[in-house]
């Protein structure tokens, strides 16, 4: 028998009202409840980090997160990222001018981890950006061009 619970979650500045079975998981919620399918399910055990999303504006995995934990909390996915470079976020435009992708999967969670990273940390070094974005796998990328792309979104900050 499950439990359902009322939760208030502001998700990418909207207030979302839902009653939800009390075992979802807050990857399942923004995916499913809010249909914002950016934020990837990959592994389901917090290894690839393909499901990191801001919670308060600090990046988790949302695939360890209950979606009950977020009541009351705001929530930021990729979809809710945007900038001045020509609607991207200077981390989104890092991506793109410095090929930090390749087939896409572990990107979104790649940008809220550097996006995370960057409102703590705007000027790291390459050891701390590789710090920051310890926890989330790319399969193609090598990571050498993703920290080139954070290294370009911190060298290029929205003005």
């Amino acid at each position: 028998m499950s439990r359902h619970v009322d939760v208030v979650i502001t998700v990418n500045g909207r207030r979302s009202e839902r009653r939800i079975d009390a075992r979802t998981l807050l990857v399942h919620y923004v995916r499913e409840h809010e249909r914002l399918t950016g934020t990837h399910v990959g592994c389901d055990t917090s290894n690839c980090g393909a499901c990191t999303l801001l919670l308060d504006g600090e990046a988790v995995k949302s695939c360890t997160v209950l979606a009950v934990q977020a009541d009351g909390h705001e929530v930021t996915t990729i979809e809710g990222v945007s900038g001045p470079y020509d609607g991207f976020s200077a981390v989104q435009e890092g991506f793109r001018q410095c090929h930090g992708l390749q087939c896409g999967y572990c990107t979104p969670g790649m940008v809220m981890a550097a996006t995370s990273l960057l409102a703590e940390h705007p000027h790291p070094s390459d050891d701390e950006i590789r710090a920051g974005l310890e926890g989330n796998i790319c399969r193609c990328t090598g990571y050498q061009m993703i920290v080139d792309s954070v290294r370009w979104a911190a060298d290029h900050p929205a003005p």
